[in-house]
C-alpha cells in the first residue's frame, strides 16, 4: 500500500479521491484549511463505510530468519494548510512530520472568482495564482525528495479552463494555463516522477454551486459530473502500471 497527499481533501473531488484511496487501504494525509473539516473528514474515513476491515502486511517475526503478517490500519492524518500563503508553506511542513516517502500528491484544492477584467483586482489576480498555481509549486518543490524516494506520482486537478478562457473567466483560466505548464515542466525535469493533469469540466461540488450564484443560474446537481466520477479517473491514473503514465485526461459532464 501507499501513501499519498491530497490538498483540498474537503472539497467535492478532493474527498472523493480521499474515499478511493481509502478504498484501497491507502495511508492518507489529508490537506485543507479548516481542523474541524479535516478532522471530520478523517473520523469518516476511519469509522465509516470507506474505513477498510484491516491491512495484512509482511513483517519479520522473532524467530531468526523466520516471516509472518500483521494486521495494520492504514493511517489518515490531517493538516492544516493555508494555500493563500504559499511563503508559508515550508515551516508548516517542516512542523508535520512528513514521512520521508510519498507515492503520490494530488493537488485538488483551488479557488475560483469570475469578473471581467475591467473588474478584476489585484488582490483577486494574486488570489487566484497563491492558490492555484503558486502553492502547487512550491508544495511539490517541497516534496520533490519524498516523492523521489519512492518514485511517486504527482496528479494536477486543473480544469477546461485549463484549455480555454471564456468571458469572466480570465484570473482563473491563467491560473490554471499556468498549472497545466508547471505540470508539463516537472514531467520533463523529473523522468522518475509520474505527472498527470486532469481537466474536469463543470463538476457537481460547492465549488460549481458557488460558481452559478456567481453566473446568475441555477444550480442542479443532476447537470454536471458526480466528484466520485472524476475521481474514479484520476485514481485510474495513479493506478495506471509503471510501463505507461497517463499525462493528460479530460472529464466532462455527458
Amino acid at each position: 500500500m501507499g501513501t499519498y497527499l491530497i490538498t483540498g481533501a474537503t472539497g467535492g473531488i478532493g474527498k472523493a479521491v480521499a474515499e478511493l484511496l481509502r478504498d484501497r487501504g491507502h495511508d492518507l494525509i489529508l490537506t485543507g484549511r479548516s481542523a474541524e473539516r479535516l478532522n471530520e473528514l478523517g473520523k469518516g474515513l476511519r469509522t465509516g463505510a470507506h474505513a477498510p476491515t484491516q491491512v495484512i502486511r509482511q513483517v519479520q517475526n522473532g524467530s531468526p530468519g523466520g516471516a509472518g503478517t500483521a494486521t495494520e490500519e492504514p493511517s489518515v492524518h490531517g493538516l492544516v494548510l493555508d494555500l493563500t500563503e504559499p511563503r508559508r508553506l515550508e515551516a508548516r511542513l517542516a512542523d508535520a512530520d512528513l514521512p520521508d516517502r510519498l507515492d503520490g500528491v494530488v493537488h485538488a484544492a483551488g479557488v475560483v472568482h469570475l469578473g471581467p477584467v475591467a473588474e478584476l483586482e489585484a488582490d483577486d489576480w494574486i488570489d487566484h495564482l497563491s492558490v492555484n498555481l503558486v502553492a502547487a509549486a512550491e508544495l511539490t518543490r517541497l516534496l520533490l525528495p519524498a516523492l523521489r524516494a519512492a518514485e511517486g506520482h504527482v496528479v494536477f486537478v486543473n480544469s477546461t479552463a485549463g484549455l480555454r478562457a471564456n468571458p469572466n473567466w480570465s484570473a482563473y483560466a491563467a491560473s490554471k494555463f499556468g498549472l497545466r505548464a508547471l505540470a508539463d515542466s516537472l514531467r520533463a525535469e523529473e523522468p522518475g516522477i509520474r505527472v498527470t493533469t486532469v481537466y474536469p469540466g463543470r463538476t457537481a461540488t460547492e465549488m460549481q454551486r458557488r460558481v452559478r450564484a456567481q453566473e446568475d443560474g441555477a444550480y442542479d446537481a443532476a447537470d454536471y459530473a458526480d466528484p466520485a466520477t472524476v475521481a474514479r479517473v484520476l485514481v485510474g491514473a495513479l493506478e495506471t502500471p509503471r510501463d505507461a503514465v497517463v499525462a493528460d485526461v479530460s472529464v466532462r459532464p455527458h
